[in-house]
């Protein structure tokens, strides 16, 4: 049987989890909690067991990416709110793949929102909360000393590889993946992906009605989150 590493201490706290150093220094604890923000934190709530089920979805996620190659910090859940993954220097850039044009892009190109792209694309993002997560070049990640070309070269592939593979599991399952936010650290020379993959960081319609299964339906006030949030772990367990 596998030991866990003891918690120590709480070394941060995000909007949606806490982060706990353990006995392993190469090895946190990830505590995913039920609070619910948008806009930067300008609207808060809370999404009843919200956490509990970001944490079952992103350790099937992490699980089936790994098993395909993909990188992850991902090590095991240790129960409803708590997964072990190891210890990461997170690259300041969110990285952002898009296959249907909503949210930001939508305004920002003055698009309609549910258009198709023809092929899917990254875009990159400053993580400064006091400047609200600004678009930038790669350029700018490189010149400021954010990560390295190498880096971002590998970022850009595993965040299309991790595309490919979320894309084809939803669609069976009749899900659409629109778009979703992605987090890259370092571990021990590795860049490897960190963070969550939920509800929370993603958007995800139903394929057939295109109605909104993600926390759009927080963030727009259109009810029936909770809902959307179980209807989203029962497709992907089921």
């Amino acid at each position: 049987m596998e030991t866990t590493p003891k918690r120590l201490e709480q070394f941060y706290e995000g909007k949606a989890k806490k982060l706990y150093a353990t006995s392993d220094p190469d090895l946190i604890i990830q505590y995913f909690k039920d609070d619910a923000t948008a806009f930067n934190a300008k609207k808060r709530g809370t999404i009843e067991d919200k956490g509990v089920m970001n944490n079952r979805m992103s350790e099937l996620f992490f699980t089936m990416l790994e098993q395909a190659g993909v990188k992850t910090h991902f090590v095991r859940r240790l129960n409803d709110r708590e997964m072990l993954c190891k210890r990461l220097d997170i690259v300041p850039v969110e990285t952002v793949v898009r296959n249907i044009v909503a949210g930001s892009l939508a305004k920002r190109l003055g698009r309609e929102e549910g258009e198709t792209l023809k092929t899917p694309f990254v875009e990159y993002y400053y993580k400064s909360d006091p400047l609200d997560d600004p678009l930038i070049y790669p350029e700018h990640a490189v010149a400021f000393g954010w990560a390295t070309d190498a880096e971002l070269a590998q970022i850009h592939e595993s965040a299309l590889r991790v595309d490919e593979l979320l894309s084809r599991f939803l669609n069976e399952r009749g899900v659409l993946l629109v778009d979703f936010k992605l987090e890259f650290g370092r571990h021990k020379g590795e860049i490897l992906l960190g963070d969550e993959i939920c509800p929370d960081t993603c958007r995800f319609w139903d394929k057939a009605t295109r109605q909104k299964l993600d926390k759009d339906r927080f963030r727009r006030d259109l009810g029936g989150v909770e809902e959307a949030y179980h209807e989203m772990l029962r497709r992907v367990e089921g």
